[in-house]
């Protein structure tokens, strides 16, 4: 059973959410937050397997919250639910270090598959903000120049790594390199250690700077490599 938090400011929101994530039979909805605060606490107590974090909220926000819960646990898992979806709400949530990102207009299947996928390892964004993301960083003008060579990979480390860069998630990368799931997870795993990063969203914007843009030439068209 997969153990959810919710936190959002809209009581008639969070109810919202757990009437959808108790209609199902593998979540269940361990505790509500109203605020930051109370995030932060109550994933410390409970310790959910996925916090649905809404980014406005009164005193401390959904940004300030992802950024403590993950520096006292950087295995967790936030999915951010909220209505926006710009940039300026976007890029600093990921920086914080959500595992994911979608608005509040997203379909129920949409979300419930997104939570599971997120805590399966997956990074998460609605189409239109993966796009986004992936295009900003690796058009960069100065991303090639500065970002650090990636370390000592295995070929096979180097294909996954690209993909996870691209946006996929494990099942997708499973499917178009003729992997297992567990294979995928172990490699990306592997991957987190060796390029210092701490979790998905860090290592794909590390895989778009210092990995596709150096080497789109070498793997364009050719996922056997």
């Amino acid at each position: 059973m997969i153990t959810v938090l919710l936190a959002d400011d809209q009581r008639l929101v969070r109810a919202g959410l757990r009437m959808l994530i108790e209609d199902t039979t593998d979540l269940t909805v361990v505790g509500e937050a109203a605020d930051g605060v109370e995030a932060i606490r109550l994933h410390a107590e409970l310790a959910p397997d996925l916090v649905v974090m809404d980014l406005r909220m009164p005193g401390l926000d959904g940004i300030a919250a992802t950024r403590r819960i993950l520096a006292t646990a950087p295995r967790a898992k936030v999915l951010v639910l909220t209505t926006f979806d710009d940039d300026d709400h976007l890029f600093p949530a990921l920086a914080a270090g959500a595992a994911g990102y979608f608005v509040k207009d997203t379909e129920p299947a949409v979300l419930l598959d997104a939570i599971r996928r997120t805590v399966d390892g997956d990074l998460l964004f609605s189409p239109a903000l993966l796009r986004r993301l992936i295009t900003r960083a690796l058009e960069a003008p100065t991303a090639a120049e500065s970002a650090p060579a990636p370390p000592d990979l295995t070929a096979r480390e180097r294909d996954v790594l690209r993909l996870v860069g691209e946006g996929y998630g494990n099942q997708e990368i499973a499917g178009r390199l003729h992997l297992g799931v567990s294979t995928v997870k172990t490699h990306v795993a592997n991957l987190l250690d060796k390029t210092g990063t701490d979790n998905r969203v860090r290592l794909a914007v590390y895989a778009a700077d210092s990995f596709v843009t150096r080497h789109r030439n070498r793997y364009d068209g050719d996922e056997s490599v």
